[in-house]
């Protein structure tokens, strides 16, 4: 006769999964929405249990033992599979409820998902909103996340995709820089200006500044007095009299409608429609994933 599995070694296999997954104790925590050391426990536990070791650990790394790799790929089915009663059990009360993990970068985050948030969750009070902001591109299945929002032209790939309304990308400046300079009528108007630009955090390349000129768009480098690699330090300087930055129009309304920024060079603004919303074919019919894309939907 079999020996019937425990609770704890269930849990350890999860935790195994996860750890070996993301590459990490802190990373599988998070996940699980658990603390590193009740990962860290209940994969010594399960290594106890097994008899075998499972990880190799150093200060820096965790890596699988060759033990480990053969027993991960059984243990992550184990997971997805766990995962796959949850959705079909979300999906059969029809009403949207319980967590909907949502992973975003930090300006989209901040500015497109937050000020959707209590409009979505007064309208379906069961749904907690589980938000996690990053510049990184997380895993979906590996991470255990309903909805991801990314920004720019996606690689192909299984997941499902529903492209958000388009935004203007355009250049702002504050009504104290404003009145110490005329405000550019062209884009070669700005060698002119003081400049405030992004440094991609993920690359080190700087931003390259896009118009529309005609039926073309073009590309300027400015040279910049303030480069600063988060869009909301970028914000945080023009808003500050730096002087001229870009940004996307949903991150500059709010300051917009403040009078903290004016809008310059509008006619030269591009328009993008790079924003998208992705979700795994596991989450197609859960209702929360259903509720919350159709919420999106809002014009920025």
């Amino acid at each position: 006769m079999k020996e019937q599995i425990g609770l704890d070694r269930l849990t350890g296999l999860i935790a195994f999964a996860r750890a070996g997954a993301l590459g990490s104790y802190s990373a599988a925590a998070r996940s699980l929405s658990v603390s590193p050391s009740a990962i860290s426990k209940s994969i010594q536990r399960l290594e106890k249990q097994l008899g075998i070791t499972l990880f190799t650990r150093t200060t820096r790394s965790l890596v699988l033992t060759a033990e480990g790799r053969e027993l991960h790929e059984r243990a992550l089915r184990l997971l997805r599979d766990a995962e796959e009663i949850e959705q079909i059990a979300k999906q059969a009360r029809a009403e949207p409820a319980g967590i909907l993990r949502i992973a975003a970068s930090l300006p989209v985050g901040i500015h497109v998902i937050a000020p959707l948030l209590p409009a979505f969750c007064a309208r379906y009070p069961k749904v907690t909103i589980d938000l996690r902001l990053s510049d990184r591109v997380v895993s979906l299945v590996d991470e255990n996340i309903d909805i991801a929002i990314r920004l720019g032209e996606l690689a192909d790939s299984s997941l499902l995709l529903r492209r958000l309304p388009p935004y203007q990308i355009g250049c702002y400046a504050s009504p104290e820089y404003l009145a110490r300079c005329a405000p550019p009528q062209h884009p070669n108007d700005l060698s002119g200006h003081t400049t405030v630009n992004l440094r991609y955090q993920n690359t080190g390349q700087l931003f390259r500044w896009p118009f529309r000129v005609g039926e073309r768009e073009i590309e300027m480098l400015p040279s910049s007095t303030i480069i600063a690699d988060t869009s909301e330090a970028v914000i945080a300087a023009i808003v500050a009299g730096a002087g001229i930055g870009m940004a996307a129009n949903f991150m500059a309304a709010s300051r917009v409608s403040e009078k903290k920024l004016v809008p310059l060079l509008g006619d030269f603004a591009v328009e993008r429609r790079d924003l998208s919303a992705v979700w795994h074919e596991s989450r197609r019919a859960n209702p929360a994933v259903r509720a919350f894309l159709d919420h999106m939907l809002t014009p920025f």
